[in-house]
This record gives structure tokens, C-alpha cells and sequence, in this order.
């Protein structure tokens, strides 16, 4: 079995979309772990604010089948192949840990904005903050702890899991 740590956000339809995933990511993974939902400003470029979350679980989908999945979910949700990367989405769904694998393809593992952004690295402090970075080597919880951007803020949200 595979921890895998998958971060969600959407800034169209917010609620809605991070429920729908929750219900279709929580049909494909075992041991799954909500983190709180997060509220902040769009990053990159002018838009609604993002629901952000995080979301732990085990599988023995090999990695690049978990990839081809989170895309499917994605495209289920109304999001187009062809959004670009700084843009408003129905959703989003990252893969930011497969256990401790290091990889460029078919997902950037670790993924690189785990470090760089409060609103995926303080929701995965919450549910992993003793995971061993295995590029940071740090933990998480040390990561975020040091971690210091006054320009991204974000808020917890009230988010009745489905």
C-alpha cells in the first residue's frame, strides 16, 4: 500500500466541486484524511478566492494510474484540458506524495509548490506532519513551522465533509 497526499482547490462553484471530489476520491483510496478547508486569494493571478484542502490515503493503484485518475476526476468536474495553469478551475487536483518516490513523470514527486505555498503546505501540516519530506529532508511539520510568505494568507472555513 501507497501513502499518497493529494491537495484539492477550486475558485468556481468551490464547495460543490472539493465535495464531489472528496466523494470520488473517498470511492477510489483506503484511509482517507480530510484536512481542514483553507480560503485564500487566488496565487498567480487575479481571481475568486480558492477553497484549499489536503487529503491522505493508502492505495495499490500503481502511480500512474493514481495520475490518470485525479485528470479523470478533474475532467468530471469541468475541467478542460487546455485551462491554463494560472487561471480560475472548477478543480484541481494535485498528487504532491507517493510514499517517498522522487520523479519527474508522470507527476513531479514531490511536488514542487509544497514548500512554496501556504495553502497546500499548512493543510498538509495537518495531516502529515510527521512525513519526511525526501527532498527537504525535513518533516512537514518543520516545513511549515518555518515557513514565512505574509503575502499568502489564508483562513479556515466552515466544511461539512459529504
Amino acid at each position: 500500500m501507497a501513502q499518497i497526499y493529494i491537495s484539492l482547490g477550486s475558485n468556481i462553484n468551490k464547495a460543490e466541486h472539493i465535495r464531489r471530489a472528496l466523494v470520488a476520491l473517498n470511492q477510489h483510496f483506503e484511509n482517507t484524511q480530510h484536512s481542514s478547508v483553507f480560503e485564500s486569494e487566488a496565487v498567480g493571478f487575479a481571481g475568486n478566492n480558492f477553497y484549499n484542502s489536503v487529503l491522505a490515503a493508502t492505495t495499490n493503484m500503481a502511480l500512474v494510474d493514481v495520475c490518470a485518475l485525479l485528470k479523470q476526476i478533474e475532467r468530471d468536474n469541468g475541467r478542460q484540458a487546455n485551462d491554463k495553469k494560472f487561471s480560475p478551475r472548477t478543480l484541481d487536483l494535485d498528487l504532491l506524495f507517493y510514499d517517498d518516490v522522487i520523479c519527474e513523470s508522470p507527476a513531479q514527486l514531490p511536488r514542487d509548490e509544497i514548500t512554496k505555498n501556504a495553502f497546500v503546505l499548512q493543510p498538509l501540516a495537518e495531516v502529515a506532519p510527521n512525513f519526511y519530506h525526501p527532498v527537504a529532508k525535513q518533516t512537514i511539520a518543520q516545513i511549515w513551522n518555518a515557513y514565512n510568505n505574509p503575502q499568502q494568507k489564508l483562513w479556515k472555513v466552515e466544511f461539512s465533509n459529504p
